[in-house]
Parts: structure tokens; C-alpha cells; sequence
């Protein structure tokens, strides 16, 4: 049964960096895209950053305006983890973060990490 776990979530001032992490078990995702969404308090789950392969070797990011440029995604296939860095955060990015994993018609989601940005 595929789990995934999220890690990293933390209280932190705004300007400051976090990096979660997505530990993978009974899924191999090697072909598979990965992406990161979150949550913020009353609002729905949006889109954070993705990778897609594309072939063996390369691979596609993409971001969401709102963090491009200061949230890196990152795979490690071989180990099975996804990750997510961010640097200067926002009190707006405060939000409960969730990876996925999507291979053929199923998504398989995490049950999240609270990232809280404030002073």
C-alpha cells in the first residue's frame, strides 16, 4: 500500500527557509511526476511546484508564480523522496503542505505538514 510522509514543517520568520521532505514507501515513482500543493487556513489545496519526467534522464519543473524564484522542488528516485525548498517566506505562504505522487489514473497524497510564517 503506497504511504507517503511528509517532514519539515515548522514556525518561522518571515524572510526566513524551511525545506520539507516527502518520504515514499510502496510506491516506486521513478517515472512518475511529483509535485508539492498546500492548503492555507480557509482556502482550497492549490498547486505549489512539480517535476515530470520527460524520457530517462530529463525533467520538467514548474512552479506557481507565487513561489517561483524562492521554492526549489527536488526527487531523489533512488531514495525515494521528494523535496521541497523554500527560502524567503511570506506569512502568506503559512499553509499545511502536501506532496503527491501521480502514476497511471491514481494520485497518492500525504496527510501534510504545517509551515506557519509569522513574527
Amino acid at each position: 500500500q503506497a504511504q507517503l510522509v511528509e517532514s519539515g514543517g515548522d514556525l518561522v520568520q518571515p524572510g526566513g527557509s524551511l525545506r520539507l521532505s516527502c518520504a515514499a514507501s510502496g510506491i516506486i515513482f521513478r517515472f512518475n511526476p511529483v509535485a508539492w500543493y498546500r492548503r492555507a487556513p480557509g482556502k482550497q489545496r492549490d498547486f505549489v511546484a512539480s517535476i515530470t519526467p520527460l524520457g530517462d534522464i530529463n525533467y520538467k519543473e514548474s512552479y506557481a508564480d507565487s513561489v517561483k524564484g524562492r521554492f526549489t522542488i527536488s526527487r531523489d528516485d533512488a531514495r525515494n523522496t521528494i523535496g521541497l525548498q523554500m527560502n524567503s517566506l511570506k506569512p502568506e505562504d503559512t499553509a499545511v503542505y502536501y506532496c503527491k505522487v501521480s502514476r497511471g489514473d491514481n494520485d497518492y497524497w500525504g496527510q501534510g505538514t504545517q509551515v506557519t510564517v509569522s513574527s
